[in-house]
């Protein structure tokens, strides 16, 4: 069991053996923009101690966010991130940015964009326009979604790189925009690339686990109609980010980016019920389709994800009953019409 938001954080930043062989092929800094979501404090700090243990000490991790919480950004300077001030949604001068060799591009807008689509496609398809053009020759890794697959089949084993996009909502059709304006500046001008089509990424504060365990601990109904998800250790889709770097190319790099199983609400809600020794409530009857991705080829790149969905769930019971903090931001896993 994991037993402290600090054991937590050291836990997701450790980086592998192999992350590190990857990076000590590379040299330069490195910008993460969008470093204050959910994902991009992890994956900074697993950076700084990917390049330290690669012997590229000098090599700089600049954290770009608004930083509306100073104690978020002190937090990361303390672990030798440099974090960087800027709006990157301001309309300022993107050349204010720190130059860097290697871009992790992580900024997204998701919910309540049900409301205001509008800001879906400012934030997801005009502000890489934007990026690209500032760092048209650094190697971009850039966070996209499953959410630009169509549902298909529960028994299908999700959709593969190669399947046809069919994005439900305007969020969807953004993060495909997203996509789209990234693969422009490969085809114009060369960018080297990798797009990652992240299908939930799990930190014991947040997710869909967290979302389900909260749920059956407080008595509140599990909703089946998408009664299958897939997940994944965050310090593995942090890992795999870096490392597909390594890979970016101006003819984009497509990876899907998920765990192996095609795991069932029902199955996991009933699992929390034991855990917490009460009954899980139910609603509803599972769709016969969902939001499914296959990861196959990034597991043959990077192997399978070191933390197993099962761990994963005993962890997110431990973390649970133990008033562990939680975000209290629900991932909205179940929408089934792409309003977020």
């Amino acid at each position: 069991m994991i037993g402290s938001e600090e054991e937590l954080d050291d836990l997701l930043s450790t980086p592998s053996a192999g992350l590190a062989a990857d990076l000590a092929a590379g040299s330069g800094d490195l910008a993460v923009l969008g470093a204050g979501g959910k994902m991009g404090p992890s994956l900074c700090r697993l950076a700084r101690r990917a390049l330290d243990a690669a012997g590229r000490t000098g090599d700089q991790v600049y954290a770009v966010s608004r930083w509306s919480d100073p104690a978020a950004a002190r937090s990361l300077a303390a672990h030798g991130v440099r974090p960087v001030a800027f709006d990157l949604l301001s309309g300022a001068d993107l050349g204010a940015l720190p130059d860097a060799a290697d871009v992790v591009f992580m900024v997204g807008a998701k919910f309540g964009t049900g409301t205001a689509p509008y800001l879906a496609w400012e934030v997801n398809a005009a502000l890489p326009s934007a990026v690209a053009r500032r760092y048209p020759k650094a190697r971009i890794a850039a966070f996209s979604t499953g959410n630009v697959y169509p549902f298909v089949p529960v028994s299908s084993g999700g959709c593969a790189e190669e399947d046809p996009v069919g994005p439900v909502g305007e969020y969807a059709m953004s993060c495909l925009g997203r996509e789209r304006v990234f693969q422009h500046a490969a085809a114009t001008r060369g960018t080297p690339l990798a797009l990652i089509r992240l299908n939930y990424a799990l930190d014991l504060r947040y997710g869909v686990l967290a979302d389900l365990a909260l749920a059956v601990r407080a008595g509140r109904a599990v909703d089946l109609t998408t009664g299958h998800v897939n997940v994944v250790w965050q310090g593995y889709a942090n890992e795999v980010a870096l490392r597909l770097l390594r890979h970016a190319a101006p003819h984009p790099f497509v990876v899907n980016l998920t765990g192996p199983e095609t795991a069932s609400v029902r199955a996991i809600a009933t699992g929390f019920a034991a855990s917490f020794g009460v009954e899980a409530v139910f609603a509803g009857v599972e769709a016969p389709t969902a939001l499914l991705s296959d990861a196959s080829l990034c597991h043959r790149l990077f192997g399978l994800p070191e933390v197993s969905l099962e761990t994963l769930v005993d962890w997110q019971a431990g973390w649970i009953a133990s008033g562990l903090p939680v975000s209290g931001k629900n991932t909205r896993f179940d929408v089934r019409d792409g309003r977020f």
